[in-house]
């Protein structure tokens, strides 16, 4: 196996997810496993969300929906975008559930079912304007479904985009969002359909808003151990996935002497530096040249130089301290938090640590940890 490894902590993941239930108490759990379960792999985060108790999964695409299948796991899992009309007749063998957000849809599942009886959530849309109806819609797109034999409604959901947010005014503009669903929820009720599973909360409605619970909530990035923005981070989950290496060739360089392409980094004294076998070809953004560390021993090295896509150099100091590090040491790039996140990279390239542990290629091997 290379060098570079996303080492993935099943066991943080359990903790993080009893974290989060005991947070929401009586809801139940839905694991979001989209995008290769934000790049810690998907099939196996997904039995380990089951086992640990979640109640549902969710996915992005029908291939990964299909992925889930052939791997044995056999419950709920959520279609969280719309598939395309030739996608449908996968949806309704894989058993996924979609998001119905208009009647056409609707009408299309329905053909697509062809005599089965297709789960379904309702999706409401009361401001990210992105999928879903409008509440004063709900009524009926939700009378449109339950006319549909074939059509199952099983839940009912929104999303609140900013329930991450401290800022009083995305506060306030949280809770307009919250009473807009939980009316039009209930407008379903007295409609005399049943609206499923409700559920709204993501991971900041899991931090911030209890009113947001419902029947279910959908606690993403918190499940892998960041929270979803910075001003919420006092929430003690640890995050799923190390990205590790080792130093593979030591030497020594002069002042003046400059590391990598550009030459964007210049000793200025004399010093020694290590090769990593880590680049951006493995999800390590060039962005991050010059502007971050890694862990060796518990103590920090700052990378020098642009990252290749390949390899990456880190300043190990001067002869005093080369004593401290052999090649061959064991590196770690992020995952060490409080010590060192994928979050310390984000914030230095300007996204979220989603993207970070998302965009870890699949070259690089994972190793999982019970």
């Amino acid at each position: 196996m290379r060098a570079t490894q996303a080492v993935v902590h099943i066991d943080r993941f359990r903790k993080n997810i009893a974290l989060v239930q005991e947070k929401v108490g009586a809801c139940r759990l839905l694991a979001p496993v989209k995008a290769d379960a934000y790049g810690h792999g998907a099939a196996p985060l997904a039995r380990a969300a089951l086992d640990a108790g979640c109640f549902y999964l969710a996915v992005a695409t029908v291939s990964e929906g299909a992925e889930l299948r052939d791997a044995g796991v056999d419950a709920p899992v959520l279609l969280l975008s719309l598939p395309l009309p030739e996608e449908l007749d996968a949806v309704v063998s894989l058993d996924i559930t979609p998001l119905v957000g208009d009647a056409e849809f609707a009408e299309l599942l329905a053909r697509a079912a062809k005599g089965r009886r297709l789960p379904v959530h309702l999706k409401i849309d009361v401001g990210m304007s992105r999928l879903g109806c409008r509440p004063e819609d709900a009524v009926t797109l939700a009378r449109f479904v339950d006319s549909r034999p074939q059509l199952e409604i099983t839940g009912t959901a929104t999303h609140l985009e900013v329930s991450d947010s401290l800022d009083t005014g995305d506060v306030e503009y949280t809770l307009r969002q919250i009473e807009k669903f939980q009316n039009a929820v209930e407008s379903i009720k007295r409609s005399g359909i049943n609206p499923g599973v409700v559920h709204a909360a993501a991971s900041g409605g899991v931090l911030q808003r209890p009113e947001a619970y419902f029947d279910m909530a959908r606690p993403g990035i918190l499940l892998y151990g960041y929270a979803p923005s910075p001003a919420l981070n006092n929430f003690p989950v640890e995050p799923v996935m190390e990205l590790k290496s080792n130093v593979v060739f030591i030497k020594r360089i002069k002042k003046g002497e400059s590391v990598s392409y550009g030459r964007t980094w210049t000793a200025a004294k004399d010093t020694v530096v290590g090769t990593i076998p880590v680049g951006y070809g493995d999800g390590l953004p060039r962005l991050v040249s010059n502007k971050h560390s890694v862990l060796i021993r518990g103590k920090r090295y700052p990378l020098v130089g642009r990252i290749c896509m390949d390899q990456c150099v880190v300043d190990l100091g001067r002869d005093s301290d080369i004593e401290k590090i052999e090649r061959w040491e064991e590196v770690t790039v992020f995952g060490a938090k409080p010590a060192l996140s994928a979050e310390d990279i984000a914030v230095a390239v300007g996204t979220i640590p989603y993207e970070i542990t998302c965009n870890v290629n699949k070259r690089v091997p994972r190793v999982y940890q019970p």
